[in-house]
């Protein structure tokens, strides 16, 4: 029994326990008394407090025969109750619902979040790397030793369960995301979740994992946008190793060096912003955001790589640029 139905039985338990007997005297003294002075009684009596008998139980032999099986079978429930609230209280189970609904509570405000499934080997730096760069996530995860592991990610928000179980999706807020990243050991599972996160959210980004790499046409078609196969990534990473060294370390001296905060990033423009249809010099992009463009693609267009300061801001462009992450996130909301 998990710990909500175990909460749930106790508070039962009692409440159906004091009913029987608060029902019962007043049955037994025919209606007459207060209702009030029979749940009283009856609290008093399972509770043995002894302010007196605020009823006269004493002399009525049946009545005395009903406090006597009511406090032998109501004790018990009502001790098995205190040691089952006392026991959520050290186990912390009762701290963790109450987390739990502040959580829930968070992530029903989220809008343009990002879902990832699965908190293993490929999720947990994963979700590191998209919060250090100022984006909200939430996490899927069924193994509590992963949700603790990836818990030591500042402000984590996830939701306890199988990704593959739609609730669990719908919990998340994936009718809010802006994207999905489906990271599971399990193809089979990647691939049902890719189809449902489609059918629930047509606009959603989906961004799914891949061993098998006969798989892409079928993830392809169940609506994910983009696949990654860890394989074929970690076998590009070895060659670029062994002949490009020196840009490999680049890239992790970025990436992964403690305390940088340096990363490559994509801000589209908006019609709202005041930057349509000035140059990208006049933009305040270098100047105001201290952010190097490296390239610029107009929706449908093949990215232009290292665009002169000349070039003209028009709507729904995608500039490409580098620089720290406070930076980042304030050029996004201002473009």
């Amino acid at each position: 029994m998990n710990i909500k139905k175990r909460l749930y039985f106790v508070l039962l338990a009692i409440f159906v326990v004091i009913s029987a007997g608060s029902i019962g005297y007043y049955i037994l003294f025919g209606g007459k008394p207060k209702f009030i002075d029979c749940i009283f009684m009856t609290v008093i009596s399972l509770t043995s407090v002894g302010y007196g008998e605020i009823l006269q139980v004493t002399g009525n032999a049946t009545a005395q025969i009903f406090t006597m099986i009511l406090i032998t079978f109501g004790m018990g429930i009502l001790l098995y109750g205190i040691s089952t609230m006392t026991a959520l209280l050290v186990e912390g189970d009762l701290s963790g619902i109450l987390r739990k609904k502040q959580m829930d509570k968070q992530i029903k405000k989220l809008n343009n979040h990002y879902i990832v499934c699965g908190g293993g080997e490929t999720g947990c730096p994963l979700i590191a790397e998209l919060i250090k760069n100022r984006e909200q996530v939430v996490l899927i995860e069924l193994d509590e030793k992963n949700i603790e592991r990836c818990s030591q990610t500042e402000n984590l928000l996830y939701v306890k369960g199988d990704a593959t179980d739609d609730q669990n999706l719908l919990d998340a807020g994936i009718e809010r995301a802006a994207g999905i990243i489906i990271a599971l050991p399990s193809d089979k599972d990647n691939l049902y979740i890719t189809m449902t996160a489609r059918m629930l959210n047509k606009k959603i980004r989906i961004i799914s994992k891949m061993i098998n790499q006969e798989l892409k046409p079928k993830l392809k078609k169940a609506g994910a946008n983009s696949v990654v196969s860890p394989n074929f990534i970690g076998a590009l990473r070895m060659a670029s190793e062994m002949i490009r060294p020196a840009a490999v370390d680049f890239l992790d001296s970025m990436l992964r060096r403690k305390g940088s905060h340096l990363r490559i990033h994509q801000i589209a423009v908006s019609e709202k912003t005041g930057a349509v249809g000035k140059k990208i010099s006049e933009s305040g992009i270098k100047d105001k955001f201290d952010l190097l463009v490296l390239g610029a693609r107009q929706y449908g267009e093949e990215i232009e790589f290292n665009p002169p300061p000349s070039m003209i801001l028009k709507e729904g462009i995608t500039l490409i640029v580098m620089g720290e992450v406070d930076n980042i996130a304030r050029a996004k909301k201002a473009l």
